[in-house]
């Protein structure tokens, strides 16, 4: 398949039997959001980083939000992507910035409308075969499990998906949470922050999502940064199939993400693979069941 590399062929067999082995009701699937289910590019090449990129570059709260909010990102993300500063730095910034922004966000007033215009806009668009996907998992009563370190929180997820038709009965979000008053304004919001690089320091122990998975052992994982391997840690899993997108710079890239990931899948592509494999793992079913 076409920008699909494999990185074990060996290796990803012994996955995929192991887990086909155990059946659908052994699995589940956790995954990123921004990058990973929706495209990290749209229009021949414009960049959409985030849900929050796209409130950031929409005139949707007061005059002024847009600068400070650009602002912080030169400044925080510079942190983000240096590879010179160490881990404790850098998780100490992240939760600075992202205190920052979110104070910013409501002293802009941000309201649950504002929600729903990030949700409808034309700049995010889902990989193709994402529905398809997330279906079939359904049908199989298989949790699609979405750890999002989205600076406009699980709500605004929520929406997007819901907007898209992809909110399906299997699927959990866990996210960043504002608190709203009685008009939908974000009055305040749950300490600390989920960023990029403590996914793997948030528990789900105790919840309803941990109930749905505690007991699935085999894990399918997908992501678009390194660091969204680590959502797995804490989970006693036996098998896991990571999956990774790699959406630009695939020439300096490749070999550490090969390194990490099972498969890498790279230039923004679809989700074509992943539900190929679903497919696959449908059928043998099927024909295990006449």
């Amino acid at each position: 398949m076409e920008n699909v590399i494999i990185s074990n062929p060996e290796k990803f067999e012994q996955i995929k039997k192991q887990i086909l082995d155990r059946g659908f009701k052994n699995l589940h699937v956790i995954s990123d959001f921004d990058r990973t289910l929706t495209h990290a590019f749209i229009n021949g090449g414009d960049p959409v980083p985030s849900l929050i990129s796209v409130l950031r570059d929409e005139d949707y709260l007061v005059e002024g939000y847009s600068d400070k909010a650009k602002a912080l990102f030169k400044y925080y993300h510079a942190i983000e992507i240096d590879s010179s500063i160490a881990m404790n730095d850098k998780k100490k910034a992240m939760e600075e910035w992202w205190t920052k922004h979110s104070d910013l966000l409501i002293e802009s007033g941000l309201n649950k409308r504002d929600l729903v215009k990030v949700a409808k806009s034309d700049r995010i668009k889902f990989r193709e075969k994402i529905l398809e996907t997330i279906i079939l998992l359904n049908e199989q009563s298989v949790p699609f499990v979405i750890l999002s370190a989205s600076g406009l929180g699980d709500e605004s997820v929520i929406e997007t998906l819901r907007h898209h038709n992809l909110y399906l009965q299997n699927v959990s979000v866990i996210s960043n949470k504002y608190i709203w008053d009685n008009c939908g304004n974000a009055i305040d919001y749950v300490r600390p922050h989920i960023h990029a690089f403590n996914k793997n320091e948030i528990s789900v122990r105790g919840s309803h999502i941990y109930e749905l998975i505690e007991n699935r052992k085999n894990i399918i994982l997908l992501g678009d940064n390194l660091s969204d391997i680590g959502m797995v840690e804490g989970f006693a899993y036996e098998n896991l199939l990571k999956v990774g997108f790699l959406n630009s710079n695939v020439e300096e890239k490749l070999d550490e993400y090969k390194r990490n990931y099972d498969v890498v899948i790279t230039n923004d592509s679809s989700m074509e693979f992943v539900y190929s494999l679903l497919k696959e793992f449908q059928n043998i079913v099927k024909v295990s069941a006449k």
